[in-house]
Formats: structure tokens, C-alpha cells, sequence
């Protein structure tokens, strides 16, 4: 179980009450780290207010690859930060503070719905193109393209939402596990990279002031 909590007296308390439960907890104080950490948990208990990236964002960005169960966590109380939580993805969400006795409840609630984890698609097409996410392999019209490992999860984090747009921030949260860099040129080489080794400009789609999307020529 991964706890993404910024104060650290109340994460503490959370994780050694979850151990007591018998329930093996581990704790990221940052949206960036819960980027890095959520592949390895059964089940996410979410802060939305987070020093790096707002807790609704890192919702989306786990959900955009992952079907881990997600509870956010917060004292964002109304029914429109509800709604948004609920929009972004989260499968339950609690308000602080709150009883312990409930929080295990609504545990267990969310696991027994979630049923067994599927696994994140090992293989995706889009036209002629063919990622292979457990090979780390990429071909094109058959032939395959040499790419960097970070080419590779650019391309492969793009691929996963098809027409939607990843912000810059989840591109390097994800793909650089450096949520903090808001300038500077990475993701635009990388981008520029992978267009000239794909052969067209349209594969990769700039939204200005956004983020990027996935194309096609």
C-alpha cells in the first residue's frame, strides 16, 4: 500500500496503523515520487495537496497507466472537489479527518471492487505503428526504430492515452522522475528526437502551453 502524504506526523501514524492491520505500507511525501512508486502498490491512499503537483494531476497521471485502486485522501470537502477527485480517476475519496475504522473500510470496499489487477497493455498499436512495452521495442511500417530508453518511454507514456494531452510536468514526473523542472529544453530534444526517427513531424503533436499528444501523419 502506497501513502502519498505531505505532513509527515500524519503519514507516519497512517502507515504504523495500517502495519498493525497487517498491511505492508510504504510512504512518498511528493506527487513526483508517487509518480515513480504507485507500480509497485495494490492500492493508493492519496493527499491532494502535495508540495510538488497538485494532487488531482498525479490522479490522472497514475490513471493514465495504471488501474491500481486510488483513494484520495484530503480536506478538500465540497461536492465539487469530490466530483473533480472522482472525475480524475479516484476510486473512493475521504474526507480529513477522519476514523481510522472507516478508512479500512472503504479499503476494503475499493479492493473487493477492483477484483484481480490486470496489467498495463504489454503491446500497443496505432496505424503502423507497434510499441512493445515489454520488449521495449518499436517498429515502424514493419521496420524497426532504434530509440533511447527515455525516447522510448515518451513515446510509450504517449501512446498509452491516445489523443489526449500529457502536460510537460507528468511528461517529466513520469518519463525523468523530476517533477520540480518547469524550463529548459529535455523534453523538446527528446520530442524532436523521436519525430526525425519516426520520420514526420505529425506523430508527435505540440499543444502550446500545455503539453503534447500522440498523431499521426
Amino acid at each position: 500500500m502506497l501513502v502519498v502524504e505531505n505532513e509527515a506526523a500524519a503519514a507516519d501514524a497512517l502507515v504504523q496503523g495500517l502495519m498493525r492491520q497487517g498491511l505492508h505500507a510504504e510512504h512518498v511525501d511528493t506527487g513526483g515520487a508517487a509518480m515513480t512508486a504507485h507500480h509497485n502498490a495494490d492500492l493508493i491512499l492519496l493527499d491532494l495537496d502535495l508540495p510538488d503537483l497538485d494532487g488531482l494531476e498525479v490522479c490522472r497521471g497514475i490513471r493514465a497507466v495504471s488501474d491500481t485502486p486510488i483513494i484520495a485522501v484530503t480536506a478538500r470537502g465540497n461536492e465539487l472537489d469530490r466530483v473533480l477527485g472522482l472525475q480524475a480517476g479516484s476510486d473512493d475519496y475521504l474526507v480529513k479527518p477522519y476514523g481510522f475504522r472507516e478508512l479500512l473500510a472503504r479499503i476494503e470496499a475499493v479492493m473487493r471492487r477492483s477484483g484481480p489487477r490486470t496489467e498495463t497493455a504489454r503491446a500497443i498499436s496505432h496505424g503502423p505503428l507497434h510499441i512493445d512495452a515489454a520488449g521495449r521495442e518499436v517498429t515502424l511500417d514493419g521496420e524497426a526504430v532504434e530509440l533511447t530508453r527515455k525516447e522510448f518511454d515518451l513515446l510509450h507514456l504517449l501512446a498509452m492515452r491516445p489523443g489526449a494531452v500529457i502536460s510537460r510536468r507528468q511528461l517529466m514526473a513520469q518519463v525523468w522522475e523530476d517533477s520540480w523542472s518547469r524550463r529548459g529544453r529535455t523534453i523538446d530534444t527528446h520530442v524532436s528526437s523521436l519525430r526525425g526517427k519516426l520520420g514526420s513531424s505529425s506523430w508527435i503533436i505540440t499543444v502550446r502551453g500545455v503539453g503534447f499528444r500522440l498523431g499521426h501523419p
